[in-house]
């Protein structure tokens, strides 16, 4: 069955079960759907038991995506791996504290569950959560124990885990709650690395025990975070509540588990650059709520778009949606929030910093992108792409459209919609939901009603999407964001319309929003609408 994920995606799902005959058949019907390389396609992905493709709904005709998936659904895939990767592990201890309590658990000796762990060949059935993050399975019954009833706030990179029948390694620290059964030294994610992930779908992985952690390999090199650049054009006084570098995202990796981030309202985004001439996915600044203070130390073009956070170039005020100059040596300060949360900063020719796995965009979770992987600090020197400061008079776009405390946000029905009855969706669009303070770039906990599910069953992990609204037991929506994981293992009733994305993104704790179901027509032709507005001022 093909299901729609919004208007830009497209899930085929297989059996429901999690079976290495079925993921191996997902696998396939990725690889062909690559193959055919229908135009506008940004990611193809397989999971456990679906196919979920990624497309530029204004350059893509939907129906070509049908015919891909389509064409591909007869591939069956063979149960040979492509590769068998060995990882050796140190058990219990520190480097593992939770093998006593799943002994516990299990009944049996803390020497017997490592004995039952490393006798199993591992298949690699998908990649999510964070860079190089494998599920691998099938752990043996005896010693599958569930997640911990409570997650860590902390979870060491390397850790080797169980949950249920699943196991895998943290590629990073992190969050989680999966059992904590070992560690090792061996890197299942590394940028700098080539190739940067050590397994993809379809491998298999064996662990071997070790004596020790030193035994596992070498330790991790430290991060240069000590180091100051010498030059560049933009000098960062203030960095602001959260600024970081963003261009319009990391296509191409959510099989592995790399989240797309970008903006979060990708038409201020993009209409910052416009107005400078700059290509649409020149990285700019995204300034959030409190703004940063910042010197240019080399005469530049600029422009600002998104939301009003009363900027002033040497405490002269800034118009919105209107490119300007600024001589070398000028300080742009951002104050009060007058409207909307995210601004976009855009400066002639764009950032400079280095490009990861294809992109500038910065993911804070995984440290990848941006400057160094992280939002800006006081003393950051970002470089400038060399450009051309135009002499011609200012260039400036018309208001856009703008979240005035709150948003009614059109929604398609889907991806998981199977999980829910008519029930459900009435329930999201008669609700007027609050964006909770626990809220962020990778999502919105929304307050002040619920959804509930019409069955209590599992879901299997799947392909989650920007503007899923993910319903966990509890009922209270999740709105998935610009730095969500790649999967996630809470149903999706619906999913908010790339036009309306921006607005979403605009939105900030104690914000309202409502949700409204419309068409595929309707959401296509606001897509083209909005389009439209964008092209008139390039």
């Amino acid at each position: 069955m093909i299901r729609d994920a919004g208007d830009s995606a497209l899930v085929l799902e297989l059996e429901p079960r999690i079976d290495a005959a079925v993921n191996a058949r997902a696998i396939a019907i990725a690889d062909a759907v690559r193959r055919v390389a229908v135009p506008g396609v940004r990611d193809v992905v397989s999971t456990y038991r679906s196919v979920a493709v990624f497309f530029d709904a204004v350059q893509t005709r939907i129906e070509a995506v049908t015919a891909a998936l389509d064409g591909a659904a007869g591939e069956r895939g063979g149960l040979s791996p492509a590769r068998t990767v060995e990882v050796p592990v140190a058990y219990g201890g520190e480097a593992g504290p939770d093998l006593r309590d799943v002994a516990a658990q299990t009944g049996l000796s803390e020497a017997e569950v490592i004995r039952r762990h490393s006798d199993v060949t591992y298949r690699v059935f998908m990649l999510g959560f964070v860079p190089g993050f494998a599920y691998l399975g099938v752990v043996d019954e005896s010693i599958a124990v569930p997640r911990r009833s409570s997650p860590r706030v902390r979870v060491p990179g390397g850790s080797v885990a169980i949950a249920g029948r699943q196991t895998g390694i943290y590629p990073q620290e992190t969050p989680g709650g999966w059992q904590l059964i070992g560690r090792t030294r061996v890197r299942p994610f590394d940028a700098s690395r080539t190739p940067a992930f050590l397994v993809a779908a379809g491998d298999q992985v064996r662990f071997i025990p070790a004596a020790s952690l030193e035994d596992t390999g070498p330790p991790a090199a430290a991060a240069d975070t000590a180091r100051d650049d010498t030059s560049g054009g933009l000098v960062v006084i203030r960095p602001g509540m959260l600024t970081t570098v963003q261009d319009l995202g990391r296509w191409g990796y959510q099989d592995r588990g790399v989240p797309v981030a970008g903006p979060m309202d990708a038409a201020a985004h993009r209409l910052a650059n416009a107005m400078l001439g700059n290509p649409a996915d020149a990285a700019t600044l995204e300034v959030t709520l409190l703004g940063p203070e910042l010197r240019l130390e080399q005469d530049a073009v600029l422009a600002i778009a998104g939301a009003d956070l009363e900027a002033t170039l040497d405490h002269s005020p800034v118009a919105l949606n209107t490119a300007f100059r600024a001589r070398a040596g000028a300080t742009l300060r951002f104050g009060a929030r007058r409207n909307g949360t995210r601004a976009y900063l855009a400066i002639g020719g764009g950032i400079a910093v280095p490009p990861i796995l294809g992109s500038r965009a910065t993911h804070v979770l995984s440290a990848i992108g941006g400057h160094r992987g992280r939002p800006l600090a006081a003393g950051d020197r970002l470089p400038l792409v060399p450009h051309a400061t135009p002499s011609s008079s200012r260039r400036t776009a018309p208001a856009r459209a703008r979240a005035d405390g709150g948003a009614r946000l059109r929604v398609l029905p889907g991806p998981q919609d199977d999980f829910f009855d008519a029930a459900a969706l009435d329930a999201l669009q008669r609700t007027r939901f609050t964006v909770s303070s626990q809220s962020n770039r990778m999502a919105y906990r929304l307050t002040g009603g619920h959804v509930h599910r019409s069955t209590h069953r599992e879901m299997i992990s799947d392909t989650t999407v920007f503007g899923g609204i993910q319903v966990p037991q509890s009922g209270e929506p999740i709105l998935l964001m610009a730095d969500r994981q790649t999967s996630g293992g809470y149903p999706q009733v619906a999913t908010v319309i790339t036009a309306d994305l921006p607005l979403a993104g605009q939105l900030a704790p104690g914000d309202w929003v409502e949700f409204s179901v419309c068409t595929r027509r309707e959401a296509m032709a606001a897509l083209i609408a909005r389009e439209g507005e964008l092209l008139a001022i390039l």
